[in-house]
C-alpha cells in the first residue's frame, strides 16, 4: 500500500470542514472542532514537549480537514491496556507515537510499511477503510521529503551518514531505497553500524552501504544524525576539514536551528539546512498516509 494519495474534498466527505459553507458559529464557539470533526491522537511519555499537535493539526486545516491531533500522555505501564482500547474509538482515524512507543507500537498493526519493516519501529498508524491499521515509519521519510522540496534527490550520489540510533536507523532506510550510489555509516558504537548496514541491505537488496570511520572527502551529502550540536552543545559529530563546496550538509537537530557542524559547513561554501526542514517534510508524509489509508 501506497503511503501517498490523493487530497479528498467536497463537503460531502467526513473529513469535510464545516466552515467552508461560510455559517458563523455562535460567539461563545470555535470553528475548529465539533462533533463531527476526525480524531488523531500523539502518544508519548512525557508528552508536554511535542510540537505535533500544532503542526499537524495545522496541516490537516490547511488541507480543508476537519479534523484535530491532541496529546495522549499514556505511562508504560498502561500501554497494553489503553491503546488496543483507544483504537476501538469510531472517529479516531489516526495515532502517532513519540518516546518511548515507537517500536512497542508496531505490536498494534495489522501491517507495516516498508521502512517501519526495516527499522523496526513506526510513528504513525492509520485506520483504513477495512477497520485494518497500517502503521509506518517517518523519520527517514521526512528526510528525504527535506532534500526532495530543496530539489535535491538521492538517486547515484554518495552519502556518509552518522549515527545509527533510532532516527539514523530510519534516515538509512530510507535513503536506501532512494538508490544512491554509496551510503556509508559512522556510529561511535562500534556495533550499531554494521547492524544498521545489515538491515539497510536486506531491505533493499544490492544497495552499496558499508560501516566505517566517518569521511567527508568526496562525499555528496554529509548526514548528520547523532545529538552533537543539540541545545547549546558545541561539538561536532565529524571533522568538517576537507568537505568540498559542492557537498550538501543536513542536521538532523531542531534545535538550535544552527548547529556548530551547519556554522561550519556554510562558512567553507556548502548547501546547509536543519532539522526543521526534515520535520515539516515528515508532517506533510504523515498527513499523505492518513489520507491515503483513509481512502
Amino acid at each position: 500500500m501506497s503511503v501517498l494519495g490523493p487530497v479528498r474534498g467536497g463537503t460531502g466527505a467526513p473529513w469535510a470542514d464545516p466552515s467552508a459553507a461560510g455559517v458563523p458559529g455562535p460567539s461563545d464557539q470555535v470553528d475548529y472542532v465539533s462533533g463531527r470533526s476526525r480524531v488523531f491522537g500523539i502518544v508519548g511519555d512525557p508528552i508536554a514537549q511535542v510540537r505535533s499537535p500544532e503542526m499537524i493539526t495545522h496541516e490537516l486545516r490547511a488541507r480543508g480537514r476537519d479534523a484535530v491531533l491532541v496529546p495522549l500522555h499514556v505511562t508504560p505501564e498502561c500501554f497494553d491496556d489503553v491503546l488496543p482500547a483507544l483504537m476501538r474509538v469510531r472517529n479516531l482515524d489516526g495515532l502517532v507515537f513519540t518516546i518511548p512507543y515507537k517500536s512497542r507500537a508496531c505490536a498494534l498493526a495489522s501491517e507495516l510499511g516498508a521502512n517501519a519493516r526495516a527499522v523496526g519501529a513506526l510513528n504513525a498508524l492509520a485506520r483504513r477503510g477495512d477497520g485494518a491499521w497500517v502503521g509506518e515509519m517517518f523519520d527517514g521519510l521526512g528526510c528525504v521529503e527535506a532534500f526532495r522540496r530543496r530539489g535535491l534527490s538521492f538517486a547515484g550520489r554518495r552519502v556518509q551518514l552518522l549515527g545509527a540510533g533510532g532516527a539514523g536507523s530510519a534516515i538509512a532506510v530510507a535513503i536506501a531505497h532512494e538508490r544512491p550510489r554509496e551510503l556509508r555509516v559512522f556510529d561511535t558504537d562500534p556495533a550499531r553500524a554494521p547492524a544498521l548496514v545489515e538491515r539497510v541491505r536486506a531491505a533493499v537488496p544490492g544497495i552499496d552501504a558499508s560501516a566505517g570511520p566517518a569521511r567527508v572527502r568526496g562525499v555528496d551529502f554529509l548526514i548528520n544524525a547523532t545529538p552533537a550540536g543539540m541545545l547549546g552543545d558545541p561539538s561536532l559529530p565529524v571533522d568538517p576539514a576537507g568537505l568540498a563546496a559542492s557537498s550538501v550538509v543536513f542536521d538532523a537537530v531542531v534545535k538550535p536551528e544552527v548547529t556548530p557542524l551547519l556554522a561550519h559547513a556554510a562558512a567553507l561554501g556548502c548547501v546547509t539546512f536543519g532539522g526543521r526542514e526534515m520535520m515539516r517534510g515528515q508532517i506533510a508524509r504523515i498527513v499523505d498516509f492518513f489520507e491515503a489509508a483513509a481512502g
